[in-house]
């Protein structure tokens, strides 16, 4: 049998698979099937429908809000347990949120919550309003201009945009601003080792758009270096800008 991310096997019927319900409906479909050993040998399960009530009471009663599920009785009496990704985040099992790290179950990590409680008001991080009013947006109008050949940028652009409401910037406007208070990236370039650092590079409180262009240039500057070889020039990169 096969080890998926999406299925699970469980030979007896204990309440732990509820973490696993609570997993599937937080992220992807996925399929519980009891009567099952940890070696995969087939044992059935007994009484298989009385089972059914049985689990259909424990997730009704234990997981909320109540998710999407299905139970079918299989011709070897094993069962399956059919559970669909829900939209109303998070379903919480014990007042806990579930997740699957590869084939196991995990409780998430209060970022991993935040962003499900999110969700499931249809609502994304960089949607939310923005704390700062006073931004400004040269970088962003730079690239505009110079890419789209726009001849202004107003208001306008950024309501079509979607980083300008009735309610003022959102965060996507502020992680795009000129100046922010959002953490950026950190670059180090390494010597021979992961011990060894050559140099450091932090790029905090910009646009993330002008992180993305400084990033590149200076992978363009450590990796990309200039060859000559019977009297031509040539460039030569020590790692695949492509892969970068």
């Amino acid at each position: 049998m096969e080890k998926k991310k999406s299925l699970e096997y469980k030979q007896e019927i204990s309440k732990t698979y509820l973490k696993t319900v609570s997993a599937f409906a937080n992220f992807n479909d996925g399929v519980i099937i009891f009567g099952i050993t940890h070696d995969y040998k087939v044992i059935g399960i007994k009484d298989p429908k009385e089972a059914c009530l049985n689990i259909e009471n424990q997730i009704n009663d234990s997981i909320k809000p109540k998710p999407d599920y299905l139970l079918k009785v299989n011709d070897d009496n094993t069962i399956s347990l059919f559970v669909k990704k829900e939209s109303f985040t998070p379903y919480r099992y014990n007042n806990k949120t579930y997740k699957r790290n590869d084939i196991s179950t995990i409780e998430v990590d209060e970022i991993e919550e935040n962003r499900l409680i999110l969700s499931g008001m249809n609502l994304f991080f960089e949607e939310l309003k923005c704390n700062e009013e006073d931004l400004t947006f040269s970088y962003l109008e730079e690239k505009l201009v110079k890419e789209l050949e726009l001849k202004s940028f107003d208001f306008d652009i950024m309501k079509i945009l979607s980083l300008y409401s009735k309610n003022g910037y959102n965060n996507a406007a502020c992680l795009l601003a000129d100046k922010n208070k959002f953490p950026g990236l950190d670059i180090v370039i390494f010597k021979d080792s992961i011990n060894l650092i050559k140099k450091r590079y932090s790029l905090n409180g910009e646009s993330i758009l002008k992180q993305y262009f400084d990033a590149i240039e200076i992978f363009k500057n450590e990796y990309i270096v200039e060859k000559i070889s019977d009297e031509l020039k040539k460039e030569s990169r020590s790692y695949s800008f492509k892969s970068f």
